[in-house]
Order: structure tokens, then C-alpha cells, then sequence
């Protein structure tokens, strides 16, 4: 019988783990991470954004944020001219790298709020179901921090889920600030309690609305959103 830990989620502690939680949780995860990809419902979904996504990138030097185990990376790197993948788990990383041994991309480990780019030589940046696991009052935050990393008109891709009844794990709880938790379980027997929010297509418009980003757009499918904006040029 697997034995049954609970790790409880706060803001910037964990119980029992060096790692902050949303990184003990990933690090945990790495070698089930892409399960989620292989829900039946969300099969049609997912053959459209793998066609969808790199005509979006061709020809990006892209800045990819916490790019997991390189799932989307991998439908990105044909089409990229290069890319700069990063995310904050080792053991998601080593997967990415033996999944992507192409000579145009980089992994790395890097904090997402202020990625180590000497020089802004990006001009694209993308998010794969990052964005949902940012709080609400660190949003603002995590784009302004995002766009001082890209160039001047960079592109700006986020893609995240939308929320599904049946398909998506429940709510478990919300916080006075408005974002959500679920309560999910490892196959070793471990809950985490973890950060996922549910953007709706008026939050992201008017995250970017004061200058942040212009020309956005939303796209959506039935399980899954994109959100894409430029980076201004003042």
C-alpha cells in the first residue's frame, strides 16, 4: 500500500521540502508530468494547439517560461530559430533534455519572475500552464518582470486550461484574493495541495490594458485557452 503524505501549499513555505512548494511538488511529479496529456477527452484539443502553437513561434528566438518536461518545447523547436527553455525543476529538465536534443535549444534552471537574460536578444517569450499557477496579486508582477526579459515588440504567448467539470480536478479552496486550489495525489500516495487559477478571456485583457502589453488576443478551445500580446514599445 502507498503510504499517504500530505504536503499543505502556503505562499512561500513548505513542510517538507527544501524547494518552495510548487517546485516540490513538480520535482515530484516529473516522471508522471505528462499523464495529464494523455486524458482521451482532451486528445482533439491538444492535435490543434500542437499545429497551432509553432506557426505562432516560427522563426522566434524565444524565451520559454518553467517548460517542464518539454512537451510543447518539442513542437516549438522546428519551427523556433532558437530557444531558451527554463523552469525551476532538475528533475523535469532532465527529461526535457533527453526528449529535445535539438542544437537550437538551451534548458536551464531560472526563477520565472526574473529569468538571467544579459541581454534582451529575445523576441518572443511563451508560458505553457504557467500562468495558472501565478497568484493573482503576483500577475502584474510576473508579465512586468516577463516583458523587461523580451525586446521592445517581442511576442508574448501564455497557454493554460480552461476549467472543466469532470475533466479538471475540483476547487478545493479559494483565498480573499480570488485564487483557487486543488487537491491532487501522486502515485506515490502523496496530496499536494497546489495554486491553479482560471484566468477568464476580460482578466487577461485588462491585466494588459494599462500599458503592459498591446494588440492582445484571446484564443480558445473547449479544455484549454492561449493568450497572446506585444510587448510595447516605450
Amino acid at each position: 500500500m502507498l503510504a499517504s503524505r500530505t504536503f499543505w501549499v502556503g505562499r512561500n513555505f513548505t513542510l517538507q521540502h527544501k524547494f518552495t512548494p510548487i517546485q516540490s511538488y513538480y520535482a515530484s511529479r516529473a516522471s508522471e508530468y505528462d499523464a495529464v496529456y494523455e486524458k482521451p477527452e482532451r486528445q482533439i484539443d491538444l492535435r490543434s494547439i500542437e499545429q497551432w502553437l509553432p506557426s505562432i513561434l516560427q522563426g522566434k528566438r524565444i524565451l520559454e517560461i518553467a517548460c517542464g518536461t518539454g512537451y510543447w518545447t518539442q513542437f516549438i523547436a522546428p519551427e523556433a530559430s532558437s530557444i531558451y527553455a527554463i523552469d525551476s525543476a532538475e528533475e523535469t529538465l532532465q527529461i526535457a533534455r533527453q526528449r529535445i536534443p535539438a542544437s537550437n535549444v538551451s534548458f536551464a534552471i531560472d526563477d520565472a519572475y526574473a529569468p538571467r537574460t544579459d541581454e534582451r536578444t529575445f523576441n518572443a517569450a511563451f508560458a505553457g500552464f504557467w500562468f495558472s499557477h501565478v497568484l493573482i496579486e503576483r500577475q502584474i508582477e510576473f508579465l512586468t518582470g516577463l516583458n523587461k526579459a523580451l525586446q521592445p515588440g517581442a511576442k508574448v504567448l501564455l497557454l493554460d486550461n480552461v476549467f472543466v467539470e469532470g475533466s479538471s480536478s475540483a476547487i478545493c479552496e479559494r483565498d480573499k484574493f480570488g485564487n483557487t486550489y486543488q487537491s491532487r495525489t501522486l502515485a506515490d500516495g502523496s496530496r499536494h495541495k497546489i495554486l491553479k487559477n482560471f484566468p477568464s478571456a476580460d482578466q487577461l485583457h485588462a491585466l494588459v490594458a494599462n500599458g503592459l502589453g498591446c494588440l492582445p488576443r484571446y484564443t480558445s478551445w473547449h479544455f484549454f485557452w492561449a493568450f497572446e500580446y506585444v510587448v510595447p514599445e516605450h
